[in-house]
């Protein structure tokens, strides 16, 4: 939840002609990032969870290129758009090996 409070804190600093284009992506592929994991963990098997695991990641790498894209257009501050790349790296390795362990748990 800290990467997408971060992001949409970030978003505020766009181009208003964006709002519907790379705005609008970046603020739901973020916000789904906690939320995926929110629902997985109410599945009843751990299958279950991995698969909702690894929707987090993927919006986690949708939201990684909608903020390379930022990047290559020069869009907003340099500054927190460096702290959400750097956040979302690290929130990928944490979904990352926490699917993993699950997944390597699953038969336990």
């Amino acid at each position: 939840m800290d990467f997408t409070d971060l992001t949409y804190d970030y978003c505020k600093g766009l181009p208003p002609d964006e709002r519907f284009n790379l705005i609008d992506q970046l603020n739901r592929s973020s916000c789904s990032i906690p939320s995926n994991i929110a629902e997985g963990s109410g599945k009843r098997t751990k299958i279950h969870f991995a698969e909702y695991l690894t929707t987090s990641l993927t919006s986690s790498y949708e939201a990684e290129t909608q903020l390379l894209i930022c990047e290559r257009r020069h869009y907003g501050v340099k500054e927190k758009l460096e702290g959400c790349l750097a956040l979302v790296s690290e929130v990928q390795k944490m979904i990352f090996s926490f699917r993993e362990r699950i997944l390597n748990n699953a038969g336990t």
